[in-house]
């Protein structure tokens, strides 16, 4: 089997193409997630904070420059080998080749489980078993995506076609698989919901890397590539405005405890 027939199977190898166009186009997270967390969950630069499905280290840095000790929990080499050269200057983090339903990690050893843009990537059942059993009393859970705005504007409504055009696996990996409905079970009630705006803005070339950052878009030698990225140009020529085109997001942060 191809490198790329195993990583459409296995959650763990999607990205492993992908690692440059993720670390300079996706969207960091918002500064608010901090605040949001200290004021509702009483985090403080002391407490220990397990990252799963860490990746290139965007959400990282975040805790990491607040003075959190973090534990960066990522299963794919390439994404967690680009996380360790982004934040090998702070001390008061940790690199782990694990996964969310085995983390390596002892028990009750950290005050706040987050997951940025990889929840849905998880074993919902078996991590949950995982993070109860890592979370010390009275820790807390933080399920973190930047979700994008598919109808906000003419481009946005556009792009979101062409994706349903040639992305090869959108429909089933996209994280707006993961509804409340979803986050409600797994936490066993409604845990508190809270979506901050943010935004992007790209030429052709960071919107063409933005494109290829997504592990369901046709790589170069995949069926579709070619076509989707001449179509992608033909919409930013069309919906640029001083040759730029906006992702628009909302950054949403589910929030609890368990049982």
């Amino acid at each position: 089997m191809s490198d790329s027939g195993q990583s459409e199977r296995d959650p763990t190898r999607r990205f492993s193409s992908r690692v440059d166009n993720y670390v300079r186009f996706r969207p960091g997270y918002p500064k608010e997630i901090l605040a949001l967390l200290k004021s509702e969950c009483g985090m403080t630069e002391s407490s220990f904070i397990a990252d799963i499905g860490s990746g290139t280290g965007k959400l990282t840095e975040l805790f990491l420059a607040n003075g959190n000790t973090v534990f960066g929990i990522e299963p794919n080499r390439e994404m967690r080998e680009a996380g360790e050269r982004l934040l090998k200057a702070f001390a008061n983090f940790t690199s782990t080749d694990a996964t969310a339903e085995q983390t390596g990690l002892p028990a009750a050893s950290v005050d706040f489980i987050v997951a940025g843009q990889a929840f849905h990537w998880f074993d919902r059942a078996r991590c949950r078993k995982e993070f109860a059993r890592i979370l010390k009393p009275g820790g807390w859970v933080a399920l973190i995506w930047n979700d994008r705005k598919t109808e906000a504007t003419p481009f946005l409504i556009e792009y979101e076609k062409l994706l349903q055009t040639y992305a090869t696996d959108y429909s089933k990996v996209d994280h707006k698989n993961i509804d409340d409905e979803v986050v409600r079970e797994f936490f066993s009630y409604a845990p508190m919901k809270v979506k901050i705006p943010s935004a992007q803005q790209f030429d052709v070339a960071g919107l063409k890397g933005r494109l290829l950052s997504s592990s369901y878009a046709p790589d170069e030698g995949q069926p579709g590539h070619v076509e989707m990225l001449r179509d992608l140009e033909e919409l930013f020529n069309r919906r640029e405005q001083g040759g730029r085109v906006e992702f628009a997001y909302d950054t949403v942060v589910y929030y609890g405890k368990f049982d």
